[in-house]
């Protein structure tokens, strides 16, 4: 964000008038360019000292234009400050245009500005183009940006041509050190930002990415499941509390569906229709990604839609299931946890890693289908899933020693 400054008082010979004298000129050249601007002052070029920037001699009058000279460097100097200051663009011309009064320092767009105008539109798609949960990760994200502009610069906004590959790193930095941001949580936050610096070049307000040089990677991470034994002694043990109940059989259907939290909150009952081979299937959208999912009801599931079918909130408002909040529900799966023996930080979206693991692909189900029920959009996704079975590797290992012994 550094630019290289500097001033030059000379005498312009080219201009000499009839009576001997030239006219100083003041030369400003930010980062290479140029620009010269009149004194309006006019000296015998002999007596000029170019090394000194001033007019040689101690008369009144010579000591009088050489503390114009200086009173006209210390303006620039102070308008120099001022747009480093507000983090305005700093180019010769605006510095030019300050000094002269001619016209205001040319408009920029603030970066904070920007950023509020993208969540303002994004909070207004939810429920269309997006997910509640994507407009408060932007939310988030701009709160974190509005804190990193205060911790590094003492500024409450910027301009978004100060944004250059030094800031986004100090920014990436800030995320890790300051935040406290985990490896992947901060490439997130970095994306969002990155997605804000696209639209502002899209509509050409900048005109070099200054994420060119940020390769950032996203480490993979282990997603705890629940094995088939620890599922079994979930569905099999009693509980007092017919809340408590009703939280385990949610996830329970959830271990056998592979619905996220918001798409089992979601989901009604004309979405329970008959698949391609006749049976019950599961046809919805996932909310985060809006991509169409279909899964075949499981014995398990099925007996969970029945167990709850008559249940005011399922019947009156056309709701497969009567979901509490993700709050509620993840603060009593810690209950269940302990009742269980279940050794693991037990929130809803193991569930869905359940489904992955332990249900489909450690049974042979390909991986193929399992994307599909997922609804993920790439396979990839799904095959961290399968990088994590190592049960089923022994499984296929064993299998292919029996092949070779035969």
């Amino acid at each position: 964000m550094n630019k290289t400054f500097g001033l030059l008082f000379y005498v312009k010979r080219s201009k000499m008038t009839g009576n001997g004298t030239a006219p100083v000129y003041l030369r400003i050249t930010v980062d290479g360019e140029r620009i010269e601007i009149s004194s309006k002052r006019y000296v015998n070029p002999d007596k000029w000292n170019a090394n000194g920037q001033k007019l040689n001699g101690t008369s009144e009058e010579v000591r009088s234009l050489n503390n114009y000279l200086k009173t006209l460097e210390h303006e620039v100097y102070e308008i120099h400050r001022y747009l480093m200051e507000k983090k305005l663009p700093l180019t010769a011309v605006n510095l030019k245009n300050a000094l002269l009064k001619k016209e205001e320092v040319t408009t920029c767009k603030m970066l904070i500005p920007i950023f509020k105008e993208h969540n303002r539109q994004v909070a207004a798609l939810i429920g269309t183009e997006y997910a509640q949960g994507t407009a408060d990760r932007y939310e988030t994200s701009l709160k974190h940006t509005q804190a990193f502009l205060k911790w590094k610069y003492k500024v409450d906004d910027i301009n978004i041509e100060g944004i250059d590959h030094e800031f986004i790193m100090s920014y990436d930095f800030y995320l890790r050190s300051e935040r406290k941001c985990a490896n992947n949580s901060t490439v997130k936050y970095m994306k969002n930002f990155k997605k804000i610096i696209l639209m502002c070049i899209d509509n050409g307000w900048l005109d070099k990415d200054p994420f060119i040089k940020y390769k950032p990677k996203v480490k993979v991470v282990a997603r705890e499941y629940l094995t088939k034994e620890e599922l079994e002694t979930m569905a099999t043990k009693s509980y007092s509390s017919s809340r408590i109940e009703q939280v385990k059989d949610i996830f329970i259907f959830c271990c056998y569906t592979g619905l996220a939290y918001i798409d089992v909150k979601q989901l009604k009952r004309s979405e329970i229709i008959k698949g391609i081979d006749g049976q019950q299937w599961i046809f919805t959208t996932r909310q985060k990604t809006n991509t169409a999912s279909r899964i075949p009801l499981l014995t398990q599931a099925s007996e969970i839609i029945q167990k709850y079918k008559h249940h005011p909130e399922c019947a009156d408002m056309d709701k497969v299931l009567p979901v509490l909040s993700n709050q509620k529900m993840n603060s009593y799966l810690k209950e269940i946890a302990d009742i269980c023996g279940i050794n693991k930080e037990l929130t809803f979206h193991i569930a869905r890693h359940t489904f992955a693991t332990s249900v489909t692909l450690a049974n042979g189900v390909s991986i193929e289908s399992v994307s599909k029920m997922l609804g993920h959009k790439n396979i990839r996704t799904t095959q961290h899933y399968a990088k994590i079975l190592d049960s089923k590797v022994s499984e296929d290992m064993q299998l292919l020693k029996l092949k070779l012994a035969n």
